[in-house]
C-alpha cells in the first residue's frame, strides 16, 4: 500500500535556532526547537504534527506487542469518583499531587493519576467465575499528576500519555506468570523502541503490593538513581537497596564520657572540635510521623533519604520537624540530641548502628556531647529501617563489592499487587470448588510519552534528535537543495518511495536555502536523507545515514531500490 508523501511546505512546523530559555534537558531543548511539542503551561504541552506521529508510534509497539500476550485493550475514564478512592485510602495517601474538583452539584471527583481502583470494579462486574480468568485489561490514555515542580519538558509533566494494564489471577502462581508475561513484553518493547534500558528491583510505594521492578534508560537528565553491582547481576532504584550489616566483635567499651563541646550544633562542627571523621559520630534526626516526633538515628557521615523513610513509615505521613516542636520538650535540646535518656520518643535506627557499636552523639545537653555511647548498652532500638541516601562504593547487598551510581529515566514499572484491591472491593470469583475465591493483582505500567523524551535523551546529538526507525515521525527525509530540477526530482523520488510503502517527509520549500534545509533535516532527526542536490541533473542523489554521518551517491533507481530493501 502506498503511503503518503509529507511536504514539509505545508507541515505545521516552525523550527528553532535558539534553545527555549528555559529549558534545561536536551530533550526538552530539540523536541521544542525541532518542532514537535510546543508549552501551553507548566507541565503541560500541545504535541504537534512531527510529535504526534512520534508518539503514535511508541504507542503502536506497546500496543502490538501487549496484544502479543492475550492483553484486551479498554479505554476508562479520565474523570473519575472520589468514591473507590476513598476506599483504599488513596484519596489521601496521594495528598498533593492528586486533581481534585467538584461538579455543579458538589460531588467531588479526581483526574486519575493510576486505575487500580477502577479496574477492579470493572472486573467484579464482568467476571463471576475463575473461568472467566485469568485477564489482562491495559489502556493507552492520559494520566494527571499535579507535580510540584514540572519540568525538564515532557519528562515531567502534570498531564502524560501512559499504558497502564492491570492483570486478574486466582492464585499467586498465575500472578507470577502474569508479571513473567508483562516482564518478558516489556523487554520486547523497549528493544523495538532502540531504548537502552536497566531493570532494577524497586519499592511499591502508594502502589502497594509485594514485588516490584523498574525499567530505567540511563541518561544524564534522569531524576532516579540507581545501583548496579560490577561484579554481579544487582541492580536497583537506591530506594530498594539494602544494607547487610556485619556483627560487629564483642568489645568491652568505657562508660559513657561526657564532653563539653559548645556551638557544635551540627556533625561538622563536632567533627572539626573533637578531631575525629564524621562516621564516628551518631546523628539523630527528628521527624514527625502522623504528627508524633520520632528519631532516627544514623553514621554521622550519612543522609537520611526522606523519600526512603516515608515508603517504609507508609501510609503514615513524614515530615521534619520545626523550631516549635522543640517548645515544651525539654528531653529534646536542639542540636544536641542522643538516644540516651529518649524514653518518650520512639528510636529507629540504620543497620549500620548495631548491637555494640560505640559513638558520639548528643548529651540532651546544650553544649554537650557524650562519647562511647553503645547501642544496646546505653540505649535500646526500637526498629531498624534501611534509610541512609546510597553512595557510590557502599557493599552490593549480593556479593560485597563496591555499588556503582547512575542517573536514569524510569520508563515503565511492574507490581506484584497481590490482594490489596480485591480486598478493598472484595473482588472475589467462583472458584473450581464452588466456593468464593479471592482474585489476585498485577499492575504495569509504561510512560508513552516519557519513552518519546528518554528516546530523544539517548540518541540525540549536537546537531539534533536522530530517531530509531522504528519510531521516528518518517523513513526518509527527501531534501531538494533549491533549483527547480531539484526539487522536481525530489518529488519525484519522494513519489516512487511512497508508492513502496516507505513514509517520506520531502522539503521542497520555494526560497528557503540549502543550509537551512540540511540544518532542518540533521534537527528533526529522520534516521535517513536523501538529498537531491548538484548532481540532480545527471538523476544522481546522495544518502546519508543521520546516525553515522555516511554519504554516498547513487542513482536513483540504486537509491530507491535499496532503501525498499530490494
Amino acid at each position: 500500500m502506498a503511503a503518503q508523501v509529507q511536504r514539509m511546505s505545508r507541515l505545521m512546523v516552525k523550527t528553532l535556532r535558539d534553545d527555549p530559555a528555559d529549558a534545561e534537558t536536551l530533550s526538552h531543548k530539540l523536541l521544542v526547537r525541532a518542532g514537535y511539542v510546543r508549552r501551553n503551561a507548566a507541565g503541560i504541552w500541545s504535541w504537534l504534527p512531527l510529535g504526534k506521529k512520534v508518539l503514535e508510534n511508541v504507542t503502536r509497539v506497546v500496543r502490538e506487542e501487549m496484544d502479543a500476550i492475550g492483553a484486551q485493550e479498554v479505554l476508562l475514564p479520565a474523570l473519575l469518583p472520589k468514591e473507590p478512592y476513598e476506599i483504599t485510602g488513596r484519596w489521601d495517601e496521594y495528598g498533593a499531587e492528586l486533581f481534585r474538583l467538584k461538579d455543579r452539584k458538589g460531588a467531588e471527583y479526581l483526574l486519575g493519576p493510576t486505575h487500580e481502583e477502577i479496574f477492579t470494579q470493572l472486573v467484579k462486574d464482568q467476571c463471576s467465575s475463575y473461568k472467566d480468568l485469568p485477564v489482562i485489561l491495559y489502556q493507552i490514555q492520559t494520566k494527571y499528576r499535579d507535580e510540584a515542580r514540572p519540568r525538564s519538558g515532557i519528562l515531567r509533566g502534570r498531564e502524560f500519555q501512559m499504558k497502564d494494564s492491570y492483570s486478574f489471577d486466582t492464585t499467586d502462581e498465575g500472578l507470577a506468570e502474569s508479571y513473567a508475561l508483562h516482564r518478558e513484553a516489556y523487554i520486547r518493547i523497549f528493544r523495538r523502541l532502540g531504548l537502552d534500558h536497566r531493570i532494577v528491583s524497586a519499592v511499591s510505594g502508594a502502589m502497594g503490593g509485594s514485588a516490584s521492578e523498574e525499567f530505567l534508560a540511563p541518561a544524564a537528565a534522569g531524576e532516579d538513581t540507581f545501583v548496579h553491582c560490577p561484579s554481579c547481576d544487582y541492580a536497583a532504584n537506591t530506594e530498594a537497596v539494602t544494607y547487610v550489616a556485619a556483627a560487629p566483635e564483642a568489645v568491652d567499651h568505657p562508660a559513657v564520657e561526657l564532653l563539653d563541646t559548645p556551638d557544635t550544633p551540627t556533625i561538622e562542627t563536632l567533627a572539626e572540635h573533637l578531631g575525629v571523621p564524621a562516621s564516628a559520630t551518631l546523628k539523630n534526626l527528628l521527624v514527625k510521623v502522623d504528627g508524633e516526633i520520632v528519631a532516627v538515628g544514623v553514621p554521622g557521615d550519612r543522609e537520611v533519604d526522606l523519600g526512603k523513610l516515608a515508603d517504609h513509615l507508609a501510609p503514615a505521613q513524614v515530615e521534619l520537624v520545626t523550631a516549635e516542636d522543640f517548645t515544651g520538650r525539654p528531653d529534646l535540646v536542639r542540636g544536641y540530641v542522643g538516644p540516651q535518656g529518649l524514653d518518650k520518643v520512639r528510636y529507629l535506627a540504620d543497620p549500620r548502628i548495631a548491637a555494640g557499636t560505640s559513638w558520639i552523639t548528643g548529651a540532651n545537653e546544650e553544649g554537650k556531647h557524650a562519647r562511647h555511647v553503645v547501642a544496646g548498652r546505653d540505649f535500646e532500638i526500637d526498629a531498624y529501617v534501611d534509610v541512609v541516601v546510597v553512595e557510590d562504593g557502599d557493599p552490593c547487598p549480593k556479593c560485597g563489592t563496591g555499588l556503582k551510581l547512575d542517573r536514569a529515566i524510569e520508563i515503565g514499572h511492574i507490581f506484584q499487587l497481590g490482594r490489596k484491591y480485591a480486598d478493598a472491593f472484595q473482588l472475589d470469583v467462583l472458584g473450581q470448588n464452588g466456593k468464593p475465591t479471592r482474585v489476585t493483582m498485577g499492575s504495569y505500567g509504561i510512560g508513552v510519552s516519557r519513552a518519546v523524551a528518554a528516546l530523544a535523551e539517548q540518541t540525540a546529538d549536537e546537531k539534533g534528535l536522530c530517531w530509531p526507525a522504528e519510531i521516528a515521525p518518517a523513513d526518509v527525509h527527501v531534501v531538494a537543495a533549491g533549483k527547480a530540477v531539484q526539487i522536481e526530482l525530489a518529488l519525484e523520488v519522494a513519489d516512487q518511495l511512497a508508492a513502496a510503502g516507505l513514509r517520506v517527509l520531502v522539503d521542497e520549500r520555494p526560497g528557503v536555502s540549502p543550509g537551512v534545509k540540511f540544518t532542518d533535516a540533521e534537527l528533526i532527526g529522520v534516521p535517513t536523507i536523501l538529498v537531491a542536490g548538484r548532481r540532480s541533473a545527471e538523476g544522481v542523489v546522495e544518502l546519508k545515514d543521520r546516525r553515522t554521518g555516511e554519504r554516498e551517491e547513487l542513482p536513483v533507481a540504486e537509491a530507491v531500490a535499496r532503501l525498499r530493501g530490494v
